[in-house]
């Protein structure tokens, strides 16, 4: 990205904002690959444009470019970052190799010590796959013992095609040509039970100590409040993406040609994120539901999750079905009471923490 266009984004990114508190988000391919001078020059624009706001930023990283200079940036600009890593040592090198295809662990590790060092705020983000997702208890207490208090999981549901005109061998959500899910795809049933085992701990033992995103959104959407995720929310569409030529995409899981809202040289943030278009894609999530989502008895915490994953028939064969349905519908299930428990105690003003002896006397 030039320094020309980063420029034009930050002003145009802090103009679109409707509130006082302004968040960039960072986010790659790898965002360390750019210099620390990059991000130096992006906060002098901020400080240009923003106009006595209070201005944030989170950045997403594997970590392993991570050094003393960066991480003393990082805490002298009270930076949040979000490191790459999909649990301990075995389930991590299963897929995030370097071009050598070695396994880059104990590179990761070395970056989150260097964070911790210099006392930089930091969260994991884990993808979930075919084959981590079956070691869910290794996979959560590796995050405490490095002292990763919020963790994220985000399974994987991606499909492969030969057949499309352009090329591209990844498929956008919508594209109905035959197509295979990719080998490292998610199971649903598997990936609702590695949810339901940490959970399991979770409520028994760590409620208030360790967070786990969607644990916090599910509680969210039982007590009516907004899930801090778009994916569990009833309408998405606030997610956009820019790649480094200005071009805007409708979200960062549709970085597609179809779904490209146009560019920052010609257009503002705010105009092609309000357009029409856009303003749809976003209803789009709620209103596209196939019937047997909208009869779903966890339908308020799910809302069809993302529209990425939709890719499954329904039983009476109508699209639009999340792929993953099985698995969130057991997981939510399940935690149902618990969520109930914590729902009441938050209504009256007492800690949502005293669900944990209510969990060990129904273990």
């Amino acid at each position: 990205m030039s320094d020309e266009l980063l420029e034009l984004f930050t002003k145009s990114y802090i103009e679109a904002q409707p509130v006082k508190e302004v968040l960039f988000t960072w986010h790659g391919g790898e965002t360390l690959l750019r210099d620390i001078s990059f991000y130096r020059k992006a906060l002098l624009y901020q400080r240009k444009y923003g106009r006595g706001r209070v201005i944030t930023n989170t950045l997403q990283t594997n970590g392993i470019l991570l050094t003393d200079e960066w991480c003393r940036f990082f805490k002298d600009n009270n930076f949040l970052i979000g490191i790459s890593i999909d649990g301990p040592e075995h389930c991590h090198d299963a897929y995030r190799k370097n071009k050598g295809g070695a396994g880059t662990f104990r590179q990761v590790m070395r970056g989150i010590e260097l964070l911790q060092k210099h006392g930089v705020d930091f969260n994991t983000l884990s993808v979930i796959n075919d084959y981590n997702v079956q070691f869910p208890l290794d996979v959560y207490r590796f995050f405490k013992e490095i002292g990763s208090q919020f963790m994220q999981f985000a399974p994987i549901v991606e499909r492969v095609s030969d057949f499309r005109p352009d090329g591209l061998k990844l498929l956008p959500p919508e594209e109905n040509v035959e197509a295979d899910l990719a080998s490292w795809t998610v199971n649903p049933v598997k990936f609702g039970q590695f949810y339901i085992e940490i959970f399991d701990e979770w409520v028994r033992n760590d409620v208030g100590a360790w967070y786990v995103q969607l644990f916090d959104s599910t509680l969210a959407n039982a007590v009516g409040a907004q899930p801090g995720v778009c994916i569990f929310a009833e309408t998405c569409g606030h997610a956009a993406a820019m790649e480094f030529n200005g071009d805007l995409y409708a979200c960062d899981h549709y970085v597609f040609p179809e779904y490209k809202l146009g560019n920052i040289r010609t257009q503002t943030i705010f105009e092609m994120m309000f357009q029409q278009r856009q303003l749809q894609f976003g209803a789009d999530k709620r209103d596209k539901l196939p019937t047997q989502c909208r009869e779903c008895d966890v339908l308020k915490f799910c809302h069809g999750e993302c529209p990425k994953n939709r890719i499954a028939t329904t039983a009476t064969g109508e699209s639009g079905l999340n792929y993953l349905c099985q698995g969130y519908k057991a997981f939510f299930r399940h935690a149902l009471p618990y969520m109930e428990f914590m729902a009441n105690e938050l209504h009256y003003e007492r800690p949502p923490a005293n669900v944990m002896h209510f969990a060990q006397g129904r273990h």
